[in-house]
């Protein structure tokens, strides 16, 4: 993983349900990665949850991907 680059972490299926019902979305309704991106951890599969926290100077920022 490159300094620049923001950390990536695949959700368990426990977390993403979590997530889901916390934001009151579907799969669907998430925004999409593709699954060769070659930013995603290891062991993707299509369906899967990906975390993306971003450092905004004091904070850090949290994105929600699926991957297709």
């Amino acid at each position: 993983m490159h300094v620049l680059q923001p950390k990536h972490s695949k959700l368990s299926e426990k977390e993403s349900e979590e997530i889901l019902s916390k934001l009151n979305v579907s799969k669907a309704q998430l925004p999409r990665i593709l699954s060769n991106d070659p930013a995603l951890p290891e062991g993707c599969n299509v369906g899967d949850i990906i975390k993306i926290e971003r450092k905004d100077k004091d904070k850090a920022v949290i994105y929600y991907r699926v991957v297709v």
